[in-house]
């Protein structure tokens, strides 16, 4: 959904104006000021800005003026929006680099079609994108697809929901799609010839994984098991590599929303190899409260024997560094999980 941020003094344009947007499926923020509305699009960067000119506090043009200078806002399509008519009026603000210019009383096709131009022709990569926000991905998905021209892309992106406990590929299979955590959770498991079980990530709402073989060409060294009731989007292998190497800038875009969880994993290895145990504990702990929503209230909903495998320690090992840390007062134990209550605590370096 495009959010548009609607910059307006008079209340009744402001509320009817943002009551046609709604109904026609756009997200809208708005401010009765420039100033506001310059501080609503830094706290959430909008696809366009529809804007009166005269206003209190801070006019349209230098509204468009600070949209221009400032990195995190620049390039987003600017209508202006105003009962002046005056030929000198539209001449300034075209100068300054609006996109369009429409003047009241303007009625709803007019503007509507006026937006629907813009967001076509100005489609963009934002600087980034959470993927912890339902339809972030599509949205990624939909801005690659107009700036790469990569038009199969959106072909098909239905949610595929999994079983507790179903797995989602074998170690040895042939790699044939990327898979993003949409809800629920994911492990992603290796089995040594003894038979021992290291699970090697745990991925959450937000998170790809099945990335490093279609990278490698190369089989699955692991394996992938539902450990919640969990929905999945797929990515064929053809569309991965169409994001990687068809357009420069959806690249290395692509490649900033894979990285942060293979650094993750680097670190989660070095911790498994250097840190002791109450470090390795603490640092899992502190990882699973954050992906289960870092809330006072979280519990993480996790098997001992898991939980073990993760932090690569015997299940002994783990129940007894747990009771110490109940004992410490920085975690509650319950038959349902574990709760963390003091994660600073967690955090010290001296463990």
């Amino acid at each position: 959904m495009k959010t548009i941020l609607l910059i307006e003094d008079s209340e009744f344009i402001r509320e009817n104006t943002a009551e046609i947007l709604e109904l026609a499926g756009y997200a809208v923020l708005t401010a009765e000021n420039g100033k506001l509305g310059v501080e609503q699009a830094l706290a959430r960067r909008p696809d366009l800005v529809v804007c009166d000119i005269m206003m209190p506090v801070l006019d349209g043009y230098g509204v468009l003026q600070i949209f221009n200078q400032h990195p995190q806002l620049s390039g987003v399509p600017f209508i202006f929006l105003t009962a002046k008519t005056e030929r000198t009026d539209q001449r300034r603000g075209m100068e300054l680099g609006a996109d369009d210019y429409l003047t009241k009383p303007f009625d709803e096709t007019e503007l509507l079609s006026a937006i629907r131009g813009r967001l076509g022709r100005f489609r963009h990569l934002q600087p980034s994108y959470d993927l912890q926000q339902p339809g972030a991905l599509t949205e990624f998905l939909e801005d690659a697809a107009a700036v790469g021209q990569l038009h199969d892309l959106v072909a098909d992106r239905r949610p595929h929901l999994l079983r507790k406990k179903q797995e989602v590929y074998e170690e040895g299979d042939e790699p044939t799609r990327l898979y993003f955590v949409q809800s629920g959770r994911v492990k992603t498991v290796r089995r040594t010839p003894a038979g021992k079980e290291l699970i090697t990530g745990v991925y959450g709402p937000g998170e790809f994984f099945g990335y490093l073989p279609l990278l490698q060409h190369t089989p699955h060294d692991d394996s992938a098991v539902v450990l919640d009731e969990a929905t999945l989007l797929y990515i064929p292998r053809e569309d991965f590599a169409q994001l990687l190497h068809r357009n420069p800038a959806v690249g290395q875009q692509f490649i900033r929303l894979l990285a942060g969880r293979v650094s993750e994993r680097e670190q989660q290895l070095v911790s498994m190899a250097y840190n002791s145990l109450r470090r390795r504990v603490a640092d899992t702990l502190l990882r699973m409260h954050e992906q289960a929503g870092a809330a006072p209230e979280t519990l993480i909903q996790l098997s001992r024997d898991d939980m073990a495998a993760v932090v690569g320690t015997a299940p002994e090992s783990l129940i007894r560094t747990l009771s110490e840390f109940r004992q410490d007062g920085l975690v509650e134990l319950t038959s349902k999980g574990i709760r963390v209550l003091q994660p600073q605590k967690l955090r010290r370096p001296n463990w």
